[in-house]
């Protein structure tokens, strides 16, 4: 690329991804407000539907967030009544988050999102799923390049 077109804003891809994500967040605010969830706390309810009783570490793997930034989402969503955090009997350096009844009933409040967000990005499945797919792999690079 011509150095002096280099540093255009609009050659960056760190730009587009930055401002597709903003765009993104603000489909999802709208959406999750009936939840009453954060874009943040709707990630940690994702993992939890999929695999309950998880430690904050494996959430903090599957989110590529540290235990400093989960734990007080954790407290919010505990102060909420949608899980709740127990030291592990095993390993008290542990703890165990658990999905409430109210929770896992939330799960089902939540099932027509990713479909109103598909509406809302007016792609195909199968555009997205591609889109994703090369996301996945750029995250997973750029992972090993640092």
């Amino acid at each position: 690329m011509n150095p002096e077109r280099a540093l255009l804003l609009d050659n960056q891809l760190c730009f587009s991804l930055y401002s597709t994500a903003l765009a993104m967040n603000k489909v999802y605010r709208k959406l999750l407000r009936e939840l009453e969830l954060t874009y943040p706390q709707y990630l940690v309810m994702l993992v939890l539907w999929e695999q309950d009783r998880l430690t904050v570490s494996e959430i903090g793997e599957r989110l590529y967030l540290d235990s400093a930034t989960l734990t007080p989402l954790l407290k919010r969503l505990e102060a909420a009544q949608l899980l709740s955090r127990s030291r592990s009997a095993q390993d008290e350096r542990q703890v165990i988050v658990t999905l409430s009844e109210s929770g896992r009933a939330l799960r089902e409040k939540a099932e027509s999102i990713p479909q109103r967000v598909l509406g809302a990005s007016a792609c195909s499945v199968d555009e997205l799923q591609a889109l994703k797919e090369q996301l996945d792999r750029l995250r997973a690079r750029l992972n090993t390049a640092v």
